[in-house]
């Protein structure tokens, strides 16, 4: 059962900003007013739907008690009662799922960290493999990667890739991609054909903003150090790089990629910001995880999530148990990887359902 009382609270609350909005307040009160117009204005409008539907439904019933001596009149209305009904879950379903608890991280862009674990070259080449699927997801999308830090690997790939990716809803859609991903295929290097199987680590921050994380100047130490590289042109003259050590925490984060110091230390505070609130909600997480079932899961980056077999063309998610047949589309940052991210998303939001009904069972 929906919750009638905050129902109602809600459509309150929506007709009083639209009359504070037609009241022409300041400026800053109307863009406060504006976006929390906008986002209850969809589950405002999901809810007059099935308050509409349940009226549509009692008079139904009424017409089916008149017409107990009319057996067409009678079937007719029974058909109309079985589509309300149906319409009536569907909007039921729709705004439970609008009333769960939001993640106050989802809208935020976020650092995509991929790092080559066990298996040496072939697992830098996984790497790099699968950063590139996630720069391709999100061109899709319309996101903007921007290269943070990157070690590449001998025979190509990366040991490590730190990027930040801007975009809307960008955390909420790569969330779950944090953990273990192994590999089984056959390098190009194996001459008998055996199939190797190594393994990248991916972990997915959302990226602070200044608002999020307050650092003190003196909780820094910054170092400078001259930025390697692959010989020639490509190493640094000039101590460039910088390493940022946080030390409340101990978090050490280093920038290399860009010839100007200033740039550098730009991407380095914005990785380690985000370190830091990503650390922060962790604690936040595992305070609650005894009342937190509702997760894909344990969040852990030591965690095998995904296996990817190149010789079988399928992929498999460990936490759902869903296998796709779909791995060259998936590598390509295709339609596959959405529908491997809606599964997870679909299962979190079903968990969450479950909890929020216990919860809602046991305060009866």
């Amino acid at each position: 059962m929906l919750p009638t009382a905050k129902l109602d609270g809600i459509l309150s609350r929506f007709e009083e900003i639209e009359a504070h909005m037609a009241a022409s307040p300041e400026r800053d009160t109307y863009v406060r007013l504006t976006r929390e117009y906008a986002e209850l204005e969809p589950l405002v409008a999901s809810i007059r739907r099935l308050r509409r539907a349940e009226r549509e439904a009692a008079e139904v019933e009424e017409l089916i008690a008149e017409a107990a001596g009319d057996a067409e009149m009678a079937r007719v209305a029974e058909g109309e009662k079985a589509a309300l009904a149906e319409a009536i879950e569907a909007l039921g379903h729709e705004i439970r799922l609008a009333l769960l608890p939001k993640d106050e991280a989802d809208r935020k862009s976020a650092i995509l960290e991929v790092r080559a674990g066990t298996g040496g070259d072939e697992a830098a080449l996984f790497a790099g493999d699968l950063f590139r699927m996630y720069s391709r997801y999100a061109d899709r999308r319309g996101w903007k990667v921007e290269l943070l830090s990157a070690s590449e690997g001998e025979a190509g790939g990366y040991k490590e890739v730190i990027a930040a990716v801007n975009g809307t809803d960008v955390f909420a859609r790569l969330k779950f991609e944090s953990g273990v991903h192994r590999v089984q295929r056959v390098p190009d290097t194996e001459a008998s054909g055996r199939i190797h199987t190594s393994a990248a680590t991916v972990a997915v921050l959302p990226e602070a903003e200044d608002v999020d994380v307050d650092i003190a100047d003196g909780d820094l130490r910054i170092d400078t150090f001259r930025a390697s590289g692959s010989g020639g042109q490509h190493v640094n003259t000039t101590d460039s790089a910088i390493r940022i050590t946080h030390l409340p925490t101990g978090i050490v984060v280093a920038v290399q990629d860009e010839r100007s110091q200033h740039k550098n230390r730009a991407k380095a505070m914005t990785l380690l910001r985000s370190r830091i609130y990503d650390a922060a909600r962790g604690r936040l997480d595992n305070e609650r995880a005894a009342a937190r079932r509702g997760q894909v899961g344990s969040g852990d980056r030591s965690e095998r999530i995904r296996t990817y077999n190149f010789p079988q063309g399928r992929v498999t998610d460990h936490r759902i148990n869903l296998t796709l047949y779909k791995l060259p589309e998936l590598m390509e940052g295709g339609g596959a990887l959405d529908e491997l991210i809606d599964a997870l998303l679909a299962t979190h939001q079903a968990a969450l359902l479950a909890d929020q009904d216990g919860e809602r069972s046991t305060a009866a």
